[in-house]
């Protein structure tokens, strides 16, 4: 598509400026530019990258023409697109740009014979973009195409089966992802989940042996504080143990040298002590994060990735590859994955999110899989720093 709309451009226009939108500029480089480079570089088109301004400059038969990226990550992108006046928009991935950038973007295409140029992977039926785009396709002139997985000539039926093992059959995932269909994220969250060891999600028993070892941490003082301990044997992740501190229910609130000193306590296995690789730490909490910096120096402390949405993928698919077991004991971890539901009011103004009710378990489990597993979804995050 992006290789399409540089032909139409350069065979229509010259001289003239265009926009080239994606979730941030960042994604918009790795998903969109860099393999259109090589395109254009294949059939002779003459580029220059100009990175500093975020522009690519094009050649072609006489005409060159400017494209100027622009990330729409939140309501505040769309003060980046002002000023522009172009002749032509592309948004890759759409839906996961805020409506008013968008809407910025395409007011800035004023360039008689401009257009508009859109893609992305569904989402709700009551996203802005589906309902005021695509149920509106006829009325403004638009014209939609509708790709299934199996419509990319570029895969092969082997790697199309893998990605089909990555859904389960029925989830919301599966039906947006593989069929290509706008539906409503309703009912339980991990509906495909399973308390019963025979079905593979949760085991009785637990390797003899781990080869290394990370925690993950949702923090709270009015609500409960999690720890998770992840053990990794013969190519899965185990959760091996949880801690689970509710104030509310405990009549007392710990302190985060409290929680730090609980967090000592529970990096024992085996009556060994362990040292993990990484702790996962809910973003929010910044002071525990310091704290627990400054009384474990030798383990790397991140502030968690809280995409929630595709950290959800991420631990459905990790689980439904069984690269992922819950250990029976941790049993607040399997009655909040057996209880965790999508909130059917969001739904209603087109956000997928979990009802935030006995949630916390789920949540420090969200944190380790968009961490560990961070490409079996598109959370798009860096898998290391701060």
């Amino acid at each position: 598509m992006s290789l399409s709309f540089v032909i139409w451009a350069m065979a229509e226009f010259n001289a003239e400026n265009f926009i080239l939108a994606g979730k941030t500029i960042g994604s918009l480089r790795r998903n969109v530019l860099a393999p259109l480079k090589r395109m254009l570089q294949g059939r002779g088109m003459v580029f220059i990258d100009h990175r500093a301004d975020n522009m690519l400059e094009v050649s072609y038969l006489g005409h060159t023409n400017y494209f100027y990226l622009f990330g729409g990550k939140d309501e505040s992108s769309q003060d980046l697109v002002q000023g522009i006046t172009a002749a032509g928009l592309y948004c890759d991935e759409v839906a996961l740009q805020p409506e008013s950038f968008v809407n910025q973007a395409v007011g800035r295409c004023s360039v008689d014979g401009a257009k508009l140029w859109f893609n992305c992977n569904p989402e709700s039926p009551y996203h802005w973009f589906k309902e005021k785009w695509i149920d509106r396709a006829q009325s403004l002139g638009l014209y939609v195409m509708h790709f299934l997985m199996g419509d990319n000539p570029s895969l092969t039926e082997a790697t199309k089966a893998r990605y089909r093992q990555l859904y389960t059959a029925g989830t919301v995932f599966f039906r947006r992802y593989i069929l290509g269909l706008w539906c409503i994220a309703e009912g339980a969250i991990y509906d495909f989940f399973s308390s019963d060891p025979k079905d593979g999600y949760v085991v009785e028993e637990l390797p003899v042996s781990f080869s290394k070892w990370r925690v993950s941490v949702d923090y709270g003082t009015a609500n409960p504080c999690v720890f998770g301990l992840y053990g990794f044997a013969r190519g899965i992740w185990y959760k091996a143990k949880e801690y689970y501190w509710d104030s509310v229910a405990k009549g007392r609130q710990k302190t985060n040298k409290q929680y730090s000193d609980d967090m000592k306590a529970f990096l024992v296995w085996n009556g060994q002590v362990i040292k993990p690789s990484a702790i996962e730490v809910d973003p929010s909490a910044t002071a525990f994060i310091t704290q627990l910096r400054q009384d474990f120096p030798g383990i790397v402390v991140y502030k968690a990735i809280n995409a929630v949405t595709p950290g959800i993928q991420c631990v459905a698919q990790s689980l439904t590859l069984h690269r992922l077991k819950i250990h029976i004991n941790c049993k607040k971890t399997i009655e909040e994955i057996l209880n965790y539901v999508w909130d059917a009011k969001k739904q209603e103004k087109g956000e997928d999110a979990p009802v935030k009710k006995a949630d916390h378990t789920c949540d420090e489990t969200r944190y380790f899989c968009a961490r560990q597993f961070t490409g079996l979804s598109r959370i798009g995050a860096k898998p290391a720093g701060y």
